[in-house]
């Protein structure tokens, strides 16, 4: 009876509704309905795993980078032809290399070869840190009246913050980089690779900009002049 009342009091639309089957190592199960956008559940060997959120987000914002476009762009644009400092690319060269070489889709997917020169890492870390730290010293300048020296050096509650916060990035830099993904291959709306790389520069000048006026005027910027 209780049972029969309470399938009763369950809205007809939900009733209808396929259902999904979670499963987790205590053997219970949850049920998920498909049709409400509820990602789906299942076991596989072990604990609960989610199905579908990852594929929502690659559908969202990957996009996949052949090696025939890497080929193309590499005989066509003009950069790609030569380095900065006018130096031809070559095959199994130091630096600089051709781009089908340094490039995580196509090239070797190891530590060794993305941390270099010409790498993807290097650029991207560094570009991601430095953007994050301007952003932290404009608000921690302001909140504490200190120069970024001194609140790394001299409080030492901002090294902390910073020894956590570079493996962080890191990690989370490196790590498509070896499963053979660039950042090019993100993009969602204005958030694009490009965006990234000329945000990250500014970046980088500008922080170190910051750190050599705060050495001259002894004083924090963000607090003196803003």
């Amino acid at each position: 009876m209780a049972a029969t009342m309470l399938v009763s009091a369950v809205p007809a639309g939900l009733r209808s509704a396929p259902l999904a089957s979670c499963s987790g190592r205590s053997g219970i199960s949850s049920l998920g309905y498909r049709s409400l956008g509820a990602p789906r559940y299942t076991k596989r060997g072990g604990p609960i795993r989610c199905e579908g959120v990852r594929e929502k987000v690659d559908k969202a914002t990957k996009k996949e980078i052949t090696k025939e476009e890497i080929l193309q762009n590499q005989e066509t644009n003009q950069s790609e032809k030569q380095s900065v400092f006018g130096s031809v690319p070559s095959s199994g060269s130091f630096y600089p290399r051709p781009e089908v070489e340094r490039r995580p889709e196509t090239g070797e997917k190891n530590l060794g070869s993305i941390f270099a020169f010409d790498g993807a890492a290097p650029e991207t870390i560094n570009g991601r840190l430095a953007m994050v730290g301007i952003f932290w010293a404009a608000i921690a300048e302001k909140m504490s009246g200190l120069t970024v020296f001194d609140q790394l050096y001299t409080q030492g509650t901002g090294l902390v913050f910073y020894l956590a916060l570079v493996p962080l990035i890191a990690y989370a830099s490196i790590v498509p980089m070896l499963n053979g993904e660039s950042t090019d291959a993100r993009s969602f709306g204005p958030f694009t690779a490009r965006a990234e790389r000329w945000n990250g520069r500014l970046a980088m000048i500008g922080f170190l900009s910051l750190l050599l006026t705060e050495n001259f005027i002894h004083a924090p910027v963000f607090t003196s002049f803003f």
